[in-house]
């Protein structure tokens, strides 16, 4: 009978055979699409835990300006009797037109999000010949709206808000929305004439209750007395 020992030593030595390696490559990159839809979805999130934006009016002629914050103002929704709304083409910017004379920039994140750095708000008016810059002012990239406090009457507005990316990134195309303001003068003028208007309808209908009661009481000749003969 032959001996099981050889090829048990010959087991014990080479041991048993190895499993198979499979290759393993680099994790494939995500595709640039969904990278990007990552970042903007990232890029709104931030955007809407953030509480305060940040922001610099740059007058003409001045190189920088003083770093403010302001609460955003979500939620807004321009009523028909509280303000008119003005928006851009496509709808981006819209301006809120409130009846104090101020006016409420509102806008959404720009497409694509990736690298953005802020915004720059360029303002210009017409004037009877030509057209003036007005101040500009920079944002930060979690701003969505701007309180433009004081705008003059019978002027014709024209803001535009630039996108600001990082490099090499080619900037969005601004969006830009035009408007003109009801003047402050007018307004007053029409609030004295509709509370003064009221105020003759009620005297009218108190003058015509008047000569109806004269006309009626003491004009009617069932109301003289009798001549005697």
């Amino acid at each position: 009978m032959p001996s099981l020992l050889p090829p048990f030593l010959a087991l014990l030595c080479f041991g048993a055979p190895a499993p198979a390696l499979r290759a393993v490559g680099p994790t494939p990159p995500a595709s640039p699409r969904r990278a990007e839809a990552r970042t903007e979805a990232a890029a709104a999130a931030a955007a809407e835990e953030e509480p305060w934006c940040p922001y610099k009016v740059l007058a003409e002629g001045s190189a920088g300006g003083r770093l403010c914050f302001r609460t955003p103002a979500r939620g807004f929704q321009c009523s028909a009797r509280a303000c008119r709304a003005h928006r851009s083409p496509g709808g981006a910017l819209v301006a809120n037109v409130l009846r104090n004379g101020s006016v409420l920039l509102q806008w959404g994140p720009p497409r694509p999000a990736a690298g953005l750095r802020g915004f720059a708000l360029n303002c210009s008016w017409d004037g009877t010949y030509t057209r003036f810059p007005c101040d500009s002012v920079e944002l930060g990239a979690a701003c969505r709206d701007y309180l433009l406090p004081e705008a003059h009457g019978s002027v014709r507005y024209r803001l535009c808000l630039q996108p600001r990316v990082a490099p090499p990134r080619p900037a969005p195309p601004a969006h830009c929305v035009e408007f003109r303001v009801e003047p402050a003068a007018m307004r007053d003028i029409v609030v004295a004439m509709t509370a003064v208007g009221g105020t003759i309808c009620v005297m009218l209908v108190f003058i015509c209750l008047l000569v109806a009661y004269i006309t009626e009481n003491l004009m009617s000749p069932a109301a003289a007395a009798p001549r005697r003969a």
